[in-house]
């Protein structure tokens, strides 16, 4: 099963998980998964067949441009971030790749209270 990890903002909704686990083969699947667990949590994640704009998700640690498209192994790591600029891009996938560590610290310091609502 992946680990998806719960932004802070939104772990009222997950009964103050920080991290949970679900099946899916891709982002959207997961975020399925995420709903049928958590209802109300899609909608917090993406509008329509999209993620929200202001978010990107992380898989493994790579930013993927193919958003709830992107794949998602049994063990992966799935981290919902705002969208941000930076990091190292992969040349081979277009991916940007920050480690676990520094989406945590992002999250813990930037004011979110504009993306989660």
């Amino acid at each position: 099963m992946a680990t998806v990890f719960i932004p802070v903002l939104l772990q009222s909704l997950t009964g103050g998980a920080v991290s949970v686990e679900v099946t899916g083969e891709s982002v959207r699947a997961v975020v399925e998964a995420l709903e049928e667990r958590f209802p109300g949590i899609a909608a917090r994640l993406q509008e329509g067949e999209r993620l929200r704009p202001n978010l990107a998700v992380a898989v493994d640690g790579e930013v993927s441009p193919l958003g709830l498209r992107a794949r998602v192994g049994a063990a992966s790591e799935v981290h919902f971030v705002a969208a941000i600029k930076g990091g190292c891009v992969n040349p081979t996938t277009g991916a940007y790749r920050i480690s676990s560590k520094t989406y945590t610290e992002i999250g813990e310091r930037l004011d979110l209270a504009g993306i989660w609502t």
